[in-house]
């Protein structure tokens, strides 16, 4: 029953590779704009109002900061995340929802976002999801303003791409800063992610090493 589950594992992982790779093929001929580039003609908040607004960060900040410094190719590997089972793996290939909604998932694909300089889509999207948790106005308005300064500004060396429209949404919403200030460019960003870089991340190296390390049986134990 384990085997034969694992064939039909395998045989849906191809057809959802030859699929993203027809997308990958798609978006080489249209030329797509990469996922990183900025948009600098965009207003930005930040660049109207004095910097003296803007929260400080706390050292545990700096220091949690410091482990999201970019990383060679060469630590591209799953290594670092929570271990996945064989069939939350090959379920990643099946939709971006999967994988997103995967802890080892999620740390997967950031790593390989990673190597592709675009690791703050991920970093943005996550910081997001914290915000909607928080209920203390205070607190929102702070995180609020800390994701503006950190993804939004023009001035951040880890700006999202984010539209004109988008932008100009935000730019209201901070009058009134509330948990679901970024909304809208949470989706964007999802969206940017699921088209451009997902499709990479099924045919990557990381993503075939991480199965075949799962296909593996495990080792016998010595008597």
């Amino acid at each position: 029953m384990g085997s034969d589950r694992m064939e039909m594992c395998k045989r849906q992982m191809q057809v959802h590779q030859e699929a993203a790779a027809s997308v990958l093929q798609a978006h080489h001929k249209m030329g797509n704009t990469p996922s990183n580039a900025s948009n600098a003609c965009c207003f930005c908040w930040c660049c109207c109002c004095s910097c003296s607004c803007l929260t400080v960060r706390s050292e545990d900040e700096a220091i949690q900061r410091s482990m999201f410094e970019p990383r060679s190719e060469g630590n591209s590997n799953c290594e670092e995340s929570p271990k996945p089972t064989l069939e939350d793996a090959c379920s990643w290939a099946l939709s971006f929802e999967k994988v997103m909604k995967s802890a080892a998932g999620r740390s997967c694909f950031r790593q390989f976002l990673r190597t592709e300089f675009s690791e703050e889509n991920m970093m943005f999207w996550l910081a997001c999801e914290e915000l909607k948790k928080e209920t203390n106005k205070t607190v929102v308005e702070e995180k609020v303003r800390q994701i503006y300064e950190d993804f939004i500004s023009i001035l951040s060396p880890k700006e999202v791409s984010l539209d004109s429209r988008v932008r100009e949404v935000i730019n209201r919403n901070m009058l009134e800063p509330t948990s679901h200030t970024f909304e809208d460019a949470q989706q964007q960003i999802y969206t940017l992610m699921q088209r451009d870089s997902y499709p990479r991340f099924i045919n990557s190296s990381a993503y075939m090493d991480l199965m075949k390390s799962l296909e593996e049986p495990p080792p016998l134990a010595e008597p």
